[in-house]
């Protein structure tokens, strides 16, 4: 079982991947689904993401997020919405790349005035590209980077049934 964790800030070792990479292995030790987790931090992938010949690490990193069975999908929360370099990313995957995928989307933000923004701008775009998002997006106070174990237990046992319901019916797509 693949997990895989796209961070979509713009700065390398940001908040965001840190709260991306404990609630993907929370989610997914939860949902009793073991193994390493592939993380992609597009910070790394911004110089070469719009060149006009795809960088060979865009088409590896594009490969990967369309093959994972269970993506968590983090972004800062820029003006009420994920950024723009999580966006260009997703738009290069074709429709229905994540057909195969559950995915779990997750916003950082500073002000809680933007909690509905994993809800109306990420999992869209999310279910657009096919992906199950069998529920609610993570909406993760950026003071709450700090105390991610008390979050993210919680949230994690919530959501570990409806992970786990989804997996198996999406096996064999």
């Amino acid at each position: 079982m693949s997990t895989t964790v796209l961070i979509g800030n713009p700065r390398p070792g940001s908040r965001t991947a840190t709260a991306a990479v404990a609630a993907a292995r929370r989610a997914a030790d939860a949902a009793g689904r073991t193994g390493p987790l592939d993380i992609i931090d597009l910070a790394d992938l911004a110089p070469v993401l719009l060149a006009r010949e795809r960088h060979p690490d865009v088409t590896a990193a594009l490969e990967r997020v369309a093959a994972t069975e269970l993506l968590l999908v983090a972004s800062p929360t820029y003006k009420a919405t994920y950024t723009g370099l999580l966006k260009v990313f997703l738009d290069l995957l074709p429709g229905g790349a994540l057909s195969g995928a559950v995915a779990l989307p997750l916003l950082v933000m500073a002000s809680p005035a933007h909690t509905l923004a994993v809800e109306v701008h990420l999992r869209p775009l999310l279910v657009e590209l096919g992906a199950a998002v069998p529920s609610p997006g993570l909406a993760l106070l950026q003071d709450d980077v700090d105390r991610l174990d008390d979050v993210l237990a919680p949230w994690a046992e919530h959501i570990a049934p409806q992970i786990t319901a989804a997996l198996p019916a999406r096996a064999g797509t």
